[in-house]
């Protein structure tokens, strides 16, 4: 499955929207994005003495569609945003694990917490929906993207590589 990285030097265009409209959905365009996880575990003694873990934001091409003759330059600012709100939750997330020391319950933890960031993830981009009317609300849409603009900026140091 083809997938993209966020990176900041990276704008989403509508030719990044492979896949096919789904037949009686109101949407004029849909943006598949999400946070995969991964992490490896150091034991000395069936003790865990460390850990390394990969966070990543992607935005996935052939799940994300749009119909071309009912976009435009706002609405593609809209999915935009949606990544972007992607990239702050991987973000917080790698904000998050920076704090966890070794443990014993350390995969525990680490699944929990994925899941808690997917949950928080998913309501975000529910709540950006709502408030920004789905792009109709031009206010709406340019309160949440200054807000998300500022977020990133604190969470600078925890962005994708």
């Amino acid at each position: 499955m083809e997938e993209l990285s966020w990176s900041e030097d990276y704008k989403l265009t509508w030719s990044d929207f492979k896949g096919k409209p789904i037949a009686g959905n109101d949407a004029v365009a849909v943006t598949a994005s999400g946070i995969t996880f991964s992490y490896s575990i150091q034991r000395e003694n069936k003790i865990i003495k460390g850990f390394k873990t990969i966070v990543k934001a992607f935005f996935y091409p052939e799940h994300s569609w749009c119909k071309l003759d009912k976009v435009d330059t706002h609405v593609l600012g809209h999915e935009q945003l949606h990544f972007d709100i992607t990239e702050l939750h991987a973000r917080l997330f790698r904000q998050r694990i920076s704090k966890i020391q070794p443990h014993s319950t350390l995969p525990q933890t680490l699944q929990t917490l994925h899941a808690t960031i997917d949950a928080e993830l998913a309501a975000m981009q529910n709540k950006y929906d709502i408030e920004s009317e789905y792009s109709i609300n031009y206010e709406g849409q340019k309160k949440w993207k200054d807000s998300i603009a500022k977020r990133l900026l604190v969470l600078s140091k925890f962005k994708s590589k």
